[in-house]
This record gives C-alpha cells, structure tokens and sequence, in this order.
C-alpha cells in the first residue's frame, strides 16, 4: 500500500491556497524547485497531474480539485492527533488585530487550522491599519497584534519575518505621464511607501480611488483605476504584480511582527503567536 506524504499534501494545499509555487515556498521556507519536487512526487504518487497552465499561471486541474478537499481532511486528522498526543488543552479567548490585507490572503487557512487543534479558544478577529493596530490608545483592545513595521530594527515592535513591497494591478497604466494610484486612506503604510518612492524618482501621480477595504480595492484595481502597492505574500492569486519594473520605483522590504499585550487567557495568547510565527515566519 503507497503512504501519501504529509509534506507534499501541505504544501498541495499552500499552492492552491496562495496562489503560486514561489508563494508557497516563501511561506513554507522552501525553494521554488524543492516545491515543485514535492508537487511532481505526489503526482507521481497518485498517478496524474493535478495542476494545469493558465496564462502564466499553474492553476489545479479537475484532479487538484478532487484532491483539495480531501487533503484539507487529511491533514486536520494529522493535526488532531498530533495535538491530542503532545499537547496540554487550551481554552480563553483572544482578540486578535490584523491588516485586512492579511485577514483576507494568507490568515484564513492558519486560523482555520488553529481552531481545529484548540477548539475550546475562542477567537474575535478585527481589521484595522497597522498604525492603528500598534496605537498605545489601543493597546487593550487587542490581546494580540499582527502588523506592518517599518522599522526593521524596532526594540518595541520586534519584526520576526520581512516580505517584499510589490505593485499592484494593470502596470501598463503607470507608463502614463500621471501614475494612477489607487490606496488605502492616509496612515496606510503601503500608501506612504507608494507616494515616497513616486516623488524621489520624479514621477507624477494622482490618487483616484481611497478604500480601507481590501475588496474595495481589488475591485478599483480589476475596473484599471489604478495600481496599488502590497506586500508580496498577501497578493490575490488573480492580480498582477511585479517586484521590479523598468517605468516604476522599487519599494524595498517592509516588516511583520507579532505583539502580545497583557490578557487574561496568556496561554490561549501564547499558543496563537506560536502557531502564527511557525506557519508565517
């Protein structure tokens, strides 16, 4: 009887999930070919391929899309028994605050299989800027804190993970004399880094649509409003976007951290941050 690796199924359902191999391999610490090695063993294993070509993209064939639920099961039994085999049971509640870039991209997966391993905790996720999530007025709202930093250095923010600042969108559009942006309202991170780097190269810009909502955004930028600028890893798999262009600036590294303040359920805390910066970090 064949044994499916566990490995090669996770990283099947972070391709999928994030849209790319190169995405999933930042995310899984692994090179681009050593996914792709994983990928093609575990077609081999079940003897047909699961993704197809679509433009530039590897996207799941009929099969990836048989496999993709099946896996999802496959891999919450693994970690089920994992945890009731070497884990204590915890319970509380925590709040946790997040750029809506990340609640929308890369978080779903992680807290869905954080809930499934500590059913008995209870999560409230919020949605807010960085600047606001990392604001000391709002300190006690939050037991824990995913943002953006840029201070990659920072003693009170301590970044765990950097990730490349991209553009966003239909890039043609920025060959135009006017660079049409499309953001976040003023305070967004994303939007200051876009307008820096516009102005130290001496390109013109307009702000034609503002949006705290990343779906609003999406929406701009699929209507050729604007270009936007993203971390690299919360892009959508159906967007565009390019780290270098020959008509753009490059906008560098930008850095995520983790903070907990002082809740009550410290150990529900702890178990989240641990579970986020091994998954992410």
């Amino acid at each position: 009887m064949k044994n499916l690796s566990n490995d090669g199924l996770r990283t099947f359902v972070t391709v999928v999930e994030l849209g790319g191999f190169a995405k999933a391999g930042e995310l899984l610490g692994l090179s681009q070919p050593a996914v792709s090695l994983q990928i093609k063993r575990l077609e081999e294993m079940l003897g047909c391929r699961l993704f197809k070509k679509q433009g530039q993209r590897q996207v799941i064939n009929q099969y990836g899309e048989l496999l993709l639920p099946l896996t999802k099961q496959m891999l919450q039994q693994n970690d089920a028994i994992i945890q009731q085999f070497t884990s204590e049971s915890v319970t509380g509640k925590v709040r946790l605050g997040i750029p809506s870039e990340f609640a929308a991209r890369i978080l779903p997966s992680i807290i869905g299989d954080f809930v499934s391993l500590y059913p008995d905790v209870a999560l409230e996720v919020k949605s807010r800027l960085s600047k606001h999530l990392l604001s000391v007025s709002r300190q006690d709202q939050f037991d824990l804190v995913l943002a953006l930093n840029e201070e990659l250095n920072s003693e009170q923010f301590p970044v765990f993970m950097q990730d490349q600042l991209v553009w966003v969108g239909n890039l043609n559009l920025a060959k135009n004399d006017v660079v049409t942006l499309v953001t976040a309202p003023e305070g967004c991170i994303y939007r200051r880094r876009a307008i820096e780097a516009l102005q130290q190269a001496g390109l013109k810009y307009r702000i034609v649509y503002s949006n705290a909502d990343l779906t609003g955004l999406i929406a701009a930028i699929k209507e050729d409003l604007g270009v936007t600028v993203l971390a690299k890893s919360t892009v959508p798999s159906d967007l565009n976007y390019q780290s270098h262009t020959p008509h753009l600036p490059e906008l560098g590294q930008i850095g995520i951290c983790l903070v907990k303040n002082s809740p009550e359920s410290v150990h529900a805390v702890d178990k989240l941050a641990e579970f986020i910066e091994l998954r992410l970090g």
